[in-house]
This record gives structure tokens, sequence and C-alpha cells, in this order.
């Protein structure tokens, strides 16, 4: 069964296990909570032209992790449906943090309920996505249980760690490199590992095999982020929903800038100039001089060479289901071509 196949599968499942987490743990009498998650998971349009909802690559890895050891894989699903609830807490709150208007192509939720509303809701999430995980239980040992307890929630501590440095690198003239690479290894890289690595601990694999994916979304989680920067500035807007110029506008210190600063050329020189306002109308000149630069192609070489990486991890487990393992590396392939 190939990776189309089983994700066929997966995501309705993944699906309905939201669902039913949002529709059974948010009281009747908080209906404006439940309005508001329903709309930013997709599920309702509130009056725009389209829903759109969002990958679901973490629990899509939750639950091939747990395929590679054995065939129920729904077993993982409380697990799932919790990586994809905290991952959209995440994004809730990193909307307010990053003043950012759209997600998806849509409003964002504060930008129609306003802040106040927007961050309860992402706290109502976060919650939930702590209940959800906790439905483990019904499926799995209790010991099981408390060890995905635990790594999800070091993770949290990771993610909000990792954010914290975004927003703090904004402040700042000079980022090196490595603390960018500490940054997403909190923000992005943390959950991706996590995810996968919940699959190998509710399976109650081999230690070989559950370090094998760990390693795996860490550094898949590299490559997304450093492809997800790429897109940020060279990005179709139509394809991410999102302005290619809000990264740079509001000051962000993503791979291709910290790339081009260090170069000391054209980007350095202009941003660096007597008199330089970051505004608007100062993107295609910053867009032109990081391309002359030589970011773009640095930033796209970099999100590959992790993205290999990762396969190198995935390609050494052992006692595998075979057809799950080669669904897991067409994923890996296909985020590196992603459009959004």
């Amino acid at each position: 069964m190939g990776f189309t196949d089983l994700t066929k599968q997966m995501l309705p499942a993944v699906e309905n296990t939201l669902k039913d987490s949002v529709n059974q743990q948010i009281p009747e009498r908080y209906e404006g909570v439940h309005e508001m998650m329903v709309y930013h998971l997709g599920w309702e349009n509130n009056g725009n032209e389209s829903t759109v909802q969002g990958k679901r690559i973490r629990p899509l890895m939750v639950l091939l992790s747990t395929a590679l050891f054995q065939p129920d894989w729904k077993v993982a699903l409380p697990a799932a449906a919790a990586v994809e609830l905290l991952h959209n807490f995440s994004l809730i709150h990193d909307d307010i943090e990053d003043h950012s208007e759209l997600r998806r192509g849509r409003k964002t939720l504060w930008r129609i309920w306003g802040v106040p509303q927007a961050i309860n809701t992402g706290d109502a999430m976060f919650t939930l996505s702590q209940v959800s995980l906790l439905n483990l239980a019904n499926f799995v040992s209790a010991q099981i249980t408390l060890e995905s307890m635990q790594l999800f929630n070091k993770t949290c501590i990771e993610l909000t760690g990792g954010q914290y440095l975004d927003m703090s690198f904004e402040t700042q003239d000079t980022i090196s490199t490595e603390s960018y690479f500490h940054m997403i290894s909190g923000k992005t890289a943390a959950l991706l590992s996590a995810s996968a690595e919940l699959g190998a601990i509710i399976s109650d694999t081999k230690p070989n095999n559950r370090s094998a994916l760990r390693n795996f979304g860490s550094s898949l989680g590299l490559a997304f982020q450093i492809w997800d920067d790429w897109l940020g500035i060279w990005g179709d807007e139509s394809q991410t929903g999102k302005s290619a110029s809000s990264d740079l506008l509001n000051g962000k210190k993503t791979l291709p800038v910290l790339f081009a600063l260090s170069q000391k050329k054209d980007f350095f020189r202009l941003v660096n100039q007597k008199g330089f306002i970051l505004e608007e109308s100062q993107i295609p000149q910053m867009m032109d001089c990081l391309q002359n630069d030589g970011a773009k192609v640095y930033t796209e070489q970099l999100a590959r060479e992790y993205t290999s990486i990762a396969i190198q991890s995935i390609e050494s487990l052992s006692d595998v289901d075979t057809d799950v393992k080669t669904s897991y590396l067409e994923m890996t392939n296909q985020l590196l071509k992603r459009k959004n």
C-alpha cells in the first residue's frame, strides 16, 4: 500500500478524531469557542469563499510511525489528534504575535474575533490537546501513556521556547546561524520529532528504532522550516496563502536573510544604508538583493541536505513494514517539493 492509499485511510480517521475531540469536549454553553475552533481548523467557512485545512503532516507522522511496527495504527489516533491540536494552538498564538492577517488564504482568528478571544481559544485548544493524548490510555498501557505525555509536554516547552527566540530575534541586529538553528529546533523541529517518536513509543519498539525516528523527525523539521523560510520570500502567494512580504516586513531573521547579511554584499549594504526605512515599497529591491547574494540557492540546497539526512534515518530502521517505510520516504520527498 502506497503513501496515497495510506493517507486516504488515515486522514479521514484523523479528521473524525479531531472533530470528536472538539465537539465532545467543548460544552454547548461555550459555542463561541467552538465556532472559533472549527473555523481555524478549516471545517466551516464563516462567510469566506473557501475553507482550507492544514496539511495534517504531524498526525500522519504519528500514524505512519505506528504503522511501521504494527498493523493497527488506529490505536495512535488520540496522539495524532493531540499533536495537530497542539500545532494549531501554536498557530493561533503565532498569528497574533506576528500580526499575521492571513493563514491558508483566510483571515486569521484574531482578525475576526479580536486578540483576547483568539488567545483564549488558543489556550482552550492547548488544553484539548492534553485531553486528547490522555485518551491513549484506552488503547495502550498506563506506562506508554505516561511516556507519551512526558515527551509531549517536553515538546511544548521546546515549542514555546523556539517561539520566544523567534520573536526576540526581531529586535536584535546580529543573529548567528547557530542561534537560528536553536530557534527552529524548538519552534518547528521539536514537534515533528515528537510526532515521529510518539508512534515508536506507542508501538513499544526497540530503542534504536525510537532514536532513528526521533532523529528523522528532527532533521525533517529543520528541512521543513528552512524550506518554509524560502517560501516566505519566493513562494507564490496564491499557493502559500500569505503575503510574500510579511516575513521581510516583520523583520524576521529567516535563513535567507541571515545568509545574505553574513555575505556583507548587496542586501547588507541596502538595509544598512543611511536613511533606509523598512516598508512595503522596499520589498522588491530586498528580494533582488537576497537573490543576487545567493541566499535563494543556498536556502534551497540546505533544505535538500537536511531532507537527505532525514531519509538516511528512515532507511536505518529495522524490522518494519517495508510498504509503510516506502510511504514515509515518499512523504519526506514530497515535503521538499511543496508550494505552501
